[in-house]
């Protein structure tokens, strides 16, 4: 396949891959973002291409177009680039970098005759630098053309291509929405529960993010089950309910979080599911507020 590549949306995402693929040897074209400054630091941060603050059809002088956009608005470039290129798409390659969307998205340039797929590096991506893309996990699907494109980047990036079927990517998605961002609010929690506690933010940083390493390393090392700690894995219900009527009087959203989580550790995590989650729904009965009887005069 020509190595050369346009990008459409070079945020975050669009300006590490085209760094990362600039370095693997790929001609970077056209870098397209919302303003003309914005496209310039791009091609400065991807050390090529050449800058424009709107759609033009000098993205079709590139083999690969590659749509990095907020998810809202590749609809919109798939019209654009219809209405554009119409009979010029024809043998070219438009992949999204979308994780909830799939190829579907864009069905108009694939009417004119272009391959399409979707290529989703499962890594955060922080706007300073450019993460490790090494063996990490690049969801593709699309046509055949488009997912052979999209392994191909992504082999180049030093991923590891795993295709996906269109219609399950919200799934996926949401399964990793649980595994990054959720997580990130479940340390924060804990974090502002032991600044409340006294510790300064220094001190409640240190004791909780070395703690949460530590369970991952142990996962990995050991698989989730052998890692799994705490009272609920001991099966220490009167902590647990210790904890939710601390956590009730302390932080009303914590509370109903380790709630829900306690139900999907029993899940997930238990040996014993049914049995874990029936004492959990003691708990929960345990503490719910008691209606208020009323008089027959009241």
């Amino acid at each position: 396949m020509e190595k050369t590549l346009a990008i459409i949306g070079a945020g975050r995402v669009g300006r590490a891959l085209g760094r990362r693929l600039r370095e693997a040897g790929w001609r970077i074209g056209v870098v397209v973002t919302r303003s003309e400054p914005t496209a310039r630091r791009a091609v400065r941060f991807i050390g090529a291409g050449r800058p424009h603050g709107a759609m033009t059809r000098h993205l079709l002088l590139s083999r690969v177009l590659l749509v990095a956009t907020p998810d809202d608005a590749i609809p919109g470039v798939a019209r654009e680039l219809a209405r554009m290129g119409a009979e010029e798409l024809r043998g070219k390659i438009v992949l999204h970098t979308s994780g909830a969307l799939d190829s579907r998205v864009l069905a108009l340039v694939k009417e004119c005759g272009a391959a399409v797929g979707s290529m989703h590096p499962l890594q955060t991506f922080s706007g300073v630098g450019v993460p490790a893309l090494e063996g990490r996990v690049f969801a593709v699907e699309g046509d055949t053309v488009g997912v052979r494109a999209a392994k191909q980047i992504a082999r180049a990036l030093g991923g590891s291509p795993v295709r996906i079927a269109g219609d399950r990517k919200t799934l996926y998605h949401a399964a990793a929405a649980l595994a990054s961002g959720h997580v990130l609010a479940l340390v924060e929690a804990a974090t502002q529960l032991l600044i409340s506690l006294g510790m300064k933010h220094t001190e409640a940083e240190r004791a909780v993010l070395p703690l949460t390493r530590q369970v991952l390393d142990n996962s990995e090392r050991l698989g989730p089950r052998a890692a799994w700690t705490g009272p609920l894995a001991r099966g220490d219900y009167k902590i647990v309910e210790a904890h939710l009527r601390a956590l009730r009087d302390s932080h009303v959203e914590a509370a109903q979080a380790y709630e829900a989580l306690n139900r999907l550790a029993a899940c997930v995590l238990s040996q014993d599911a049914a049995g874990t989650s029936a004492e959990l729904e003691k708990i929960s009965a345990a503490l719910k507020p008691k209606a208020k009887v009323r008089g027959g005069c009241g």
